[in-house]
């Protein structure tokens, strides 16, 4: 049995684009920028990976159409990762001629461990191909991170650097709050001293005063950086965080495939949990 949309809205912006592009462009009208994600992952058939790399496009053009402030964000395996490499780059590419020809960007996520070293492959050959219209998503609570850091720093690449959402085990990733905290800094101060653009993905308010000091004290612009969140959570702080001239763009999913991205938000915290059963009880 299918949950009902009402448990999703609180972090899902609509079941189509068209429910999602008005919560854009109310966004938009606060200043904040948006990248749209259209939700769904493990696409195993071919015919539906390619309806979905046209959808992605559709999407492309919808944006330009309504001139909203966005960019789109997109999973390898929706486009046929689990399928075949080759059959996925290709999908991949389609999209991001499209991309080019708008002069739009697409934000390639980052998936379980299992994905990493094979979307870190598919993402330097497209932006090998794409340049600036392609990044990349680094999860801070994987061992292997430092090492990808450290390269792609070095490559200037485009990175939204966020904790991690997926459930991983001690051998692959760190558990603590306290270390994930600790190379998330790490990390964020690589990208911030090495690249032209971070993308500072969270909602801890330890690790933004963090780096708003750092930035300051590195004499590191505003204009260099920008804090990202997700829909449905801590919109005041993105509000004020605009009021003080920082840079902020929300994740903005959408889609009928809402339930796993769902469920990986309420495992996050329980307060979205509270959240979602507070609501049942209200008119």
């Amino acid at each position: 049995m299918r949950l009902p949309f009402f448990f999703a809205r609180r972090f899902v912006a609509g079941e189509s684009f068209s429910q999602a592009a008005p919560e854009v462009t109310a966004l938009n009208n606060k200043g904040i920028a948006a990248t749209l994600d259209l939700l769904g992952e493990n696409v195993k058939d071919k015919a539906i990976a390619e309806e979905t790399t046209r959808e992605y496009c559709d999407l492309l053009e919808g944006i330009r159409d309504r001139k909203l402030n966005a960019t789109i964000s997109i999973k390898l395996t929706m486009m046929g990762l689990d399928i075949d490499d080759h059959f996925c780059r290709k999908n991949l590419f389609v999209l991001l001629d499209k991309a080019k020809e708008l002069d739009q960007f697409v934000r390639i996520d980052m998936e379980g461990s299992d994905y990493v070293q094979r979307t870190l492959d598919i993402y330097r050959d497209a932006r090998s191909k794409y340049g600036r219209h392609v990044g990349i998503v680094i999860q801070a609570y994987l061992h292997r991170t430092r090492d990808d850091i450290a390269q792609l720093a070095d490559e200037n690449a485009d990175v939204r650097i966020c904790k991690g959402a997926y459930k991983e085990p001690p051998s692959i990733a760190l558990q603590n709050m306290p270390d994930i905290r600790a190379v998330f800094k790490e990390y964020t101060a690589e990208l911030l001293k090495k690249t032209d653009y971070t993308r500072i993905a969270t909602h801890d308010d330890l690790l933004i005063d963090w780096t708003k000091s750092y930035a300051r004290e590195n004499d590191i612009p505003k204009d260099r950086f920008e804090f990202q969140m997700l829909y449905g959570l801590r919109l005041n702080t993105c509000e004020a965080l605009v009021e003080e001239g920082y840079n902020v763009r929300v994740y903005v999913p959408y889609g009928t495939m809402w339930v796993p991205y769902f469920t990986r938000r309420l495992r996050e915290r329980k307060e979205n949990i509270w959240f979602i059963l507070s609501t049942m009880f209200k008119k």
